[in-house]
């Protein structure tokens, strides 16, 4: 399958921009707001539980995708269901951002359906919630696990202190248990649903391209695509992926507001594009 996918600059890329944002300002605000209770109790129990052997246990449940079968769509339903308790920006069920953020990117890079799809289903790993996983070990910012924990991650100084792996020696090096450049696909990260739903389509055979694929797997990687930390752990491919993330990122995030869109009206679109994409039932 061939795909459009030059390098950014090459492409006709207009990204979001100032004038279709209210206030940047008012997004990822961590310190303040309604909602600032619900998301710190979040990240205080991720950043207590999630472990290096922790991770090793959920790739080992969730990885060999033996939970259930059903198509992408039925799975984007199920989000209709779950509201992102790590989110400090919004309060309704996750499948609207979706269609927020895929029409989002399909304004801008029309010619790229490929990206639609990204866009719709990046975040369709949180079906893991729905089939009874803690939301602290299923959404949120991802980081890199069995090393040290850097001041980019959200609340890094007040929701550590009980996590073992802070005491464990082997994880205290700037580079902990990796080598120098390694490369992020021998790095663990925290268990979430990137790592999960890039796994999905990998085991699926889905048609997305690489750089589709590497969009979903870091998309909430937020210390590396948006604090630039980490990147001792990064190698060529990496770097070279990164303006990729970032550009789908700005949709991501600066997508979320209250004028819900009209979901039956677009899923028509988008069927077509996971019939193209990936198709059938799936493995999850």
């Amino acid at each position: 399958m061939c795909f459009n996918t030059e390098p950014l600059d090459q492409v006709c890329v207009h990204t979001v921009t100032n004038n279709n944002i209210t206030n940047k300002s008012n997004y990822r605000n961590f310190e303040y707001g309604v909602l600032q209770d619900r998301v710190l109790n979040t990240y205080r129990l991720m950043h207590t539980y999630q472990t290096v052997e922790f991770v090793k246990r959920k790739i080992s449940r969730w990885v060999p995708c033996l939970q259930a079968e059903m198509t992408v769509m039925e799975a984007l339903q199920a989000l209709d269901h779950l509201v992102d308790e790590s989110d400090p920006d919004v309060d309704f069920p996750n499948s609207f951002h979706a269609y927020q953020t895929a029409e989002g990117i399909r304004s801008v890079h029309r010619s790229l359906d490929w990206l639609h799809l990204v866009g719709l289903l990046h975040d369709i790993g949180k079906i893991l919630s729905i089939w009874g996983e803690p939301q602290w070990c299923v959404v949120g910012d991802t980081y890199p696990v069995g090393c040290r924990f850097q001041e980019s991650i959200v609340y890094r100084n007040n929701t550590f202190a009980d996590n073992p792996d802070l005491k464990d020696a082997r994880y205290s090096s700037l580079c902990g248990i990796y080598e120098p450049n390694c490369g992020l696909e021998k790095v663990m990260m925290s268990w979430g649903h990137d790592e999960y739903l890039y796994n999905v389509l990998k085991t699926n055979g889905c048609k997305l391209p690489e750089e589709g694929l590497y969009m979903i797997r870091y998309h909430s990687f937020y210390p590396w695509h948006t604090k630039g930390d980490y990147m001792h752990l990064c190698n060529h491919k990496d770097l070279n992926m990164l303006q990729w993330v970032k550009e789908f990122n700005k949709f991501d995030l600066y997508t979320k507001n209250e004028d819900l869109p009209d979901i039956k009206k677009l899923q028509p679109y988008y069927q077509q594009l996971i019939d193209k994409y990936c198709p059938g039932k799936l493995r999850w």
